[in-house]
């Protein structure tokens, strides 16, 4: 699986129109044959930064999400509104997806 992991800080006033922004990326990479997530969240430290968590099947996944169109198209739309160049953490991990965390178990399952 490739995990990917990218904080994008927005500029102020798009803040609030951010999620209605990428809106059709999101739809259209939920909708990509290899794609297993693609979750936005807004930082509780700076609520003018997103953070997107995403997993792909398999490298060739990942390639063909970054050569689609509408991720080229995103990317054109996105630049107007963010205030930083974003980070990001791309990886090989092991799995196909979400995993329990065992460690912790609601009390009312145990």
């Amino acid at each position: 699986m490739i995990f990917i992991v990218a904080k994008m800080t927005v500029r102020p006033e798009r803040a609030k129109d951010w999620l209605q922004l990428v809106d059709g990326f999101t739809r259209a990479t939920r909708s990509e044959p290899g794609n297993l997530f693609f979750e936005w969240s807004t930082s509780v430290d700076n609520p003018n930064q997103f953070v997107l968590v995403e997993g792909f099947a398999s490298r060739e996944a990942g390639d063909a999400h970054v050569n689609s169109a509408h991720f080229k198209a995103a990317m054109d739309t996105m630049a107007d509104a963010i205030a930083t160049t974003p980070q990001i953490v791309s990886t090989e991990a092991p799995g196909s997806g979400w995993s329990a965390m065992t460690e912790l178990t609601p009390r009312h399952l145990s």
